[in-house]
């Protein structure tokens, strides 16, 4: 990947400073911080997030005795006057649980069907489960703010997005509530839209151990104060996804507020590191493409560079992880043998054995930000 364009609209924002002009000193001052960035993360950026729903049922559509074999329960949860229902598929590794679980809302996407992809975990010891986001609300540009867990909360603000990292939550409450998954071992991932998700899930909810986005593009885990252009390896000039590009196409994913700063990123009130840092001291693995250019490659290594500043605040930096593969905008098995890594290292003390984590495919520019993690 060769840079052809570079263009840097303003410095991050200091995540360390609190509204009121204090600054953090501590890790206790850090989780008052980190609480004050719902507001411009979640709230601003996704229109807030559902509320804890009145009541959680799991009613079993199959569960079959015989190792290997899927299991599927439906899950009804809201409000018992509009309750909203999905369905969720459960991989298990052979032997008695709870295992450690995989949590992917990409159930719309032809790669999470593949048996294979099942396999891979469910040969390591870890259960898979998946579920279609879709089903929670629907991935339509003007969907009716009656439809599905839009009908549950009709009086809120939340969009598309933090409906579907509800839908993690809700979905690991149901594993807890049968029981089978562990709760030292989470991850939630997904690619793209769903990527977007779980780092949404992953930032608001802290039972998550290990949150996995994969090319999440603007609106996300990129940084909106990039503008960059690339060389693919086959010789096209790609450029990145910007906010205007991602609130004109998908207004239905963000709040009603985002809009405004469609042609002024570098006023807003927080960029994607931040979001990454609601995340620490827990693991974030953030997984790219050499040749996906539009999910802005570089904006996001810098966000992952200035979300790690937080971590050192805990003295654990080693818990932001990266890898680029080639190719481009897809979840493989090459991306699913990286986040198995990951896991066996938390879960095992295994050492990581590729040698693609924390490598850059270009030459890493300068910070856009000059502050730094308080001395411990």
């Amino acid at each position: 990947m060769k840079i052809t364009s570079y263009e840097v609209l303003g410095s991050l924002p200091d995540p360390f400073l609190f509204e009121d002009g204090r600054r953090v000193e501590t890790v206790s001052d850090w989780e008052e911080r980190r609480k004050e960035l719902y507001g411009p993360c979640v709230e601003l950026q996704y229109g807030g997030m559902p509320p804890e729903p009145e009541f959680l049922e799991v009613d079993p559509l199959c569960v079959p005795n015989a190792p290997g074999r899927m299991n599927i329960w439906r899950i009804r949860t809201g409000t018992r006057e509009n309750p909203v229902c999905w369905t969720i598929y459960a991989h298990k590794p052979a032997g008695g649980g709870p295992w450690p679980v995989v949590i992917d809302g990409d159930l719309c996407y032809g790669c999470m069907q593949d048996p294979g992809v099942a396999e891979q975990f469910t040969s390591r010891g870890i259960m898979l489960v998946k579920f279609n986001r879709d089903e929670i609300v629907p991935d339509t540009r003007n969907p009716k703010r009656t439809d599905n867990l839009y009908g549950t909360y009709p009086d809120l603000t939340f969009s598309a997005l933090a409906a579907w990292a509800w839908g993690f939550s809700r979905t690991l409450d149901a594993l807890f509530l049968l029981g089978i998954a562990d709760p030292k071992s989470v991850t939630f991932t997904g690619l793209s839209r769903g990527g977007k998700a779980a780092l949404l899930a992953g930032a608001v909810d802290e039972r998550a151990t290990i949150v996995c986005p994969e090319a999440t593009c603007a609106g996300s885990g990129s940084c909106y104060r990039i503008h960059m252009s690339a060389e693919t390896s086959d010789g096209r000039i790609q450029r990145s996804e910007t906010l205007k590009d991602i609130v004109n196409a998908f207004p239905d994913w963000f709040g009603p507020d985002l809009k405004a700063y469609e042609d002024d990123e570098a006023a807003l009130p927080f960029d994607s590191h931040m979001l990454k840092a609601m995340v620490a001291p827990r693991v974030l693995f953030d997984c790219q493409a050499e040749d996906d250019i539009w999910s802005g490659p570089v904006n996001s290594w810098m966000t992952d560079m200035a979300a790690r500043e937080v971590w050192k605040l805990y003295g654990k930096e080693e818990n932001v992880l990266w890898y680029w593969r080639k190719g481009t905008h897809a979840h493989l098995p090459e991306d699913f043998d990286m986040l198995i890594q990951v896991i066996e290292r938390e879960k095992d003390g295994a050492p990581l054995r590729s040698e693609k984590f924390m490598k850059t495919p270009f030459p890493e520019p300068e910070p856009i930000y000059d502050w730094r993690c308080p001395e411990r």
